[in-house]
């Protein structure tokens, strides 16, 4: 039993940890995350197992892990605060090329960070040409791009085409 009550303990207090520490997406670990992820994964196993290192404490735990999983899961669907609470929602990050400063620090996303994305999904070069950069439940962050406006692209077009027929207009002699 008390192995039972020290996985429940470790599993709620990881959960509320991970979820105040924010949002990162598991291919966007550096090298120091992924070693800080490892020594939290053997710090949690310590703290599991105790002295108690037989296969059957190992089972409670990992039947137990899963269990909670599962429970959790199930009141995500059931509750949508629950999963709200547990797993967070989008945040706009930048409105209309606007960073949105006090939000990029809450959810400590650099603005290099919203760049790459930019680059990396849109082939956008500058903040002035995102929309809209939403930090995803997830840890990804989703760019959407500035459309340029309807009227601007109109006469851009109409522009052009004048351009193409003064060139292919023959000229009067004088």
């Amino acid at each position: 039993m008390e192995t039972f009550l020290r996985t429940v303990v470790i599993y709620l207090f990881l959960l509320v940890l991970l979820r105040l520490s924010g949002k990162r997406a598991l291919s966007e670990l550096s090298t120091f995350d992924f070693v800080l992820l490892l020594i939290i994964s053997e710090a949690t196993q310590n703290a599991l197992l105790g002295d108690d290192y037989s296969v059957t404490t190992g089972m409670v735990v990992i039947l137990t892990l899963i269990l909670l999983d599962l429970g959790l899961s199930a009141l995500k669907k059931r509750f949508k605060k629950v999963e709200r609470i547990s797993e967070g929602g989008p945040l706009v990050l930048v409105d209309h090329g606007k960073v949105l400063e006090e939000r990029m620090q809450k959810s400590m996303v650099s603005r290099d960070e919203i760049l790459h994305a930019a680059r990396q999904n849109q082939g956008l070069e500058r903040m002035e040409q995102v929309k809209y950069a939403v930090l995803e439940s997830s840890g990804g962050i989703s760019i959407i791009p500035m459309t340029p406006n309807i009227e601007e692209l109109l006469d851009r077009r109409i522009e052009q085409a004048l351009e193409r027929r003064l060139k292919d207009e023959p000229r009067l002699p004088r």
